[in-house]
């Protein structure tokens, strides 16, 4: 029996002494008669309303309402789903209100959901409230389902990987943050990968959460001289042997791809899967764990795989089709809900299409169910009324 279960027999209990301490007979008579049905019925009343309350806030705050909403999300097609990424909890102004105008079903996070930075979680926490107290944030909770994965800053550590000593703790926060009830099997599991489905079979929607932080190894970097600004830098470079994902994710990941029904799948890495142009934190730093992704998704023959990634503060769109793919495999990066990059600067990236956008942004992913097979298009957007850039994909 739950806390619940024995708060009503207390209560029931109650209801029955004083009715008997009224003079009234507890039977099967008496319950029915006018007098003992008011007394009944108010004792109930008073009884149940501040359970329903209690109830009430708990389900505002769970994945209910977040995560797995009562309404029919769940079982109707999507159509449209936006996501971003880098939106530091003090800076203004928010896309919020820009986002709701595209009616979202789902919200996608895609890292850098608050900026942490620490190793205490209550520090952690605080800011993850002051991102949820966000009006515009609020109202999206309550019209569109939630998920999600962290990136480095909400982790915890900048560039972090499995050498943060606040990981488990961290992955927790994440999940409150999202919604994820108790006995989610997400939560049995180490790390914070998970996937959700949306919609009925024929047209579902797989959103695969990737967690590129908790079994990373550490990343192999240099410093160098910027020839364009004298700087000294960072950079990062490529780590053959060294993995991402971890053995148990790997697997995880391979079940969830191989023999699934839905229609369409998104991969959520927080970080870039195929631009390799840079000298930040990318999967190209990691070439073994690149190609395993790549062969893994190929052989899987799941429908309709692409990926969305973050972190960048930038957007752009990455496209390659190796020999053994039968399609090309699509990178969307959204980066920079509240901050972008001070200055426009050029980056090489051979497999981009279209151009490097260096503006505050999030996406919005569009499919039409009407066709014969989904039409999905992707499309970058900001303050502005236009989309920055609109890519056409499994077309």
């Amino acid at each position: 029996m739950d806390m619940w279960d024995l708060k009503f027999w207390k209560r029931l209990r109650g209801i029955c002494i004083d009715i008997e301490r009224s003079g009234s007979k507890i039977s099967p008579k008496g319950l029915v008669s006018t007098a003992n049905r008011s007394i009944v019925h108010d004792y109930i009343r008073d009884m149940l309303q501040p359970i329903v309350r209690s109830l009430t806030l708990q389900l505002l705050r769970s994945s209910l309402l977040i995560s797995l909403p009562l309404v029919s999300w769940a079982q109707s097609p999507l159509t449209t789903i936006a996501f971003g990424s880098c939106d530091h909890q003090d800076y203004a102004p928010k896309l919020w209100d820009r986002i709701l105008e595209q009616h979202p079903q789902l919200w996608i996070w895609g890292g850098d959901n608050v900026y942490g930075d620490t190793y205490d979680m209550d520090t952690l926490r605080a800011k993850y409230a002051r991102q949820l107290a966000q009006p515009g944030y609020r109202k999206l909770t309550e019209t569109a389902a939630i998920t999600g994965t962290y990136d480095d800053h909400d982790y915890g550590l900048n560039d972090g990987g499995k050498e943060y000593a606040k990981r488990a703790e961290s992955r927790d926060v994440l999940f409150d943050f999202l919604g994820l009830p108790k006995d989610d099997p997400a939560r049995r599991r180490t790390g914070a990968y998970h996937s959700r489905i949306f919609g009925h079979v024929g047209r579902q929607v797989k959103v695969i959460n990737l967690d590129t932080r908790y079994f990373r190894d550490s990343l192999r970097q240099e410093l160098y001289r910027d020839t364009a600004t004298g700087k000294i830098e960072r950079r990062n470079l490529p780590a053959p042997g060294l993995d991402i994902l971890g053995d148990e994710q790997w697997t995880w990941l391979e079940q969830e791809l191989r023999g699934s029904t839905a229609a369409v799948h998104i991969i959520n890495s927080s970080i870039q899967v195929i631009a390799a142009g840079h000298r930040f934190e990318k999967w190209a730093n990691f070439p073994d764990a690149q190609e395993r992704l790549y062969r893994l998704i190929a052989a899987s023959d799941a429908a309709r795989v692409f990926i969305i990634s973050g972190d960048r503060h930038i957007a752009e769109c990455s496209r390659v089709q190796k020999p053994f793919m039968k399609e090309p495999l699509y990178d969307i990066t959204s980066s920079g809900l509240t901050h972008t990059w001070p200055a426009i600067r050029t980056e090489g990236n051979p497999d981009r299409v279209g151009h490097l956008i260096v503006k505050r942004n999030y996406g919005v992913i569009k499919i039409d169910w009407q066709a014969a097979s989904p039409k999905v298009s992707i499309e970058i957007r900001g303050h502005d009324d236009e989309p920055y850039a609109v890519y056409r994909i499994f077309e």
